[in-house]
């Protein structure tokens, strides 16, 4: 009897604490399916890409206002069972890199960073891996923070090429994804990608033409509010990729 009480204790419990509320959907992207993974070269030359359209990389989440000639950014996206694709164009007229340690303020040199929700469920992910948030250095190195509050190189998870000319970089990605309950150091096995799956998703550009901190952080998706430098904390705020056929 008192064994029946306890669980019977333990079920009321667990009935009266409250489920995460789901995060809603919203500035939705459905991606197309591609027969090739694209050659990550820098180049964008495969058939696939032009048969996607362009999306703005145009919501400066940080800083002030910017000129065309200074920044302006647009990216692809495709996919396949085995990764996500993103090719980026980026004309930025400084590409300023000053930090050579990886992991010390990756933040304000010139980047991209990447965030991705493997399963869209949003919440809380700065020192966890419920959602990831990759900075993509100009020399390759990719940083987030690991689970121990410490940043972490990330470059199996994510492989890109750049290619510049003149005030136009060229990035190609491939990304693979991975549930929450990943471990550094050890062998994780990458998510295999299918049709209607849902990702959270946001893109965005650290730009910096020469000051001590970053001078734009300008993203992909429309944050409300007066503090858009949210992503690297709150997976709310990615909009949904949905993947298509």
């Amino acid at each position: 009897m008192e064994k029946q009480f306890t669980l019977f204790f333990i079920l009321g419990l667990l009935s009266c604490t409250p489920s995460k509320k789901a995060k809603e959907d919203h500035q939705i992207i459905e991606v197309q399916k591609t027969s090739e993974s694209p050659t990550i070269d820098g180049r964008g030359m495969e058939n696939s890409w032009n048969k996607t359209q362009w999306l703005l990389l145009d919501q400066n989440w940080l800083g002030k206002s910017f000129e065309h000639e200074d920044f302006n950014g647009r990216y692809k996206l495709l996919w396949n069972e085995e990764a996500l694709y993103i090719l980026i164009e980026v004309v930025d007229d400084i590409l300023y890199d000053t930090h050579e340690d990886p992991f010390k303020l990756w933040w304000n040199d010139d980047s991209l960073q990447l965030f991705i929700d493997e399963d869209n469920s949003g919440g809380l992910h700065q020192y966890n891996h419920n959602a990831f948030a990759y900075n993509i250095a100009l020399d390759g190195n990719v940083v987030d923070f690991a689970l121990g509050k410490e940043p972490k190189l990330y470059n199996e998870n994510v492989i890109s090429t750049k290619i510049t000319q003149d005030s136009l970089t060229t990035w190609e990605i491939e990304v693979k994804l991975y549930k929450m309950d990943f471990e550094e150091g050890k062998e994780n096995g990458s998510v295999v990608l299918s049709k209607s799956k849902k990702i959270g998703f946001a893109l965005a550009y650290c730009d910096n033409d020469g000051s001590t901190e970053r001078e734009n952080f300008i993203g992909s998706v429309f944050i409300p509010g007066e503090d858009k430098n949210v992503g690297w904390i709150n997976a709310d705020v990615f909009g949904t990729l949905v993947l298509k056929d």
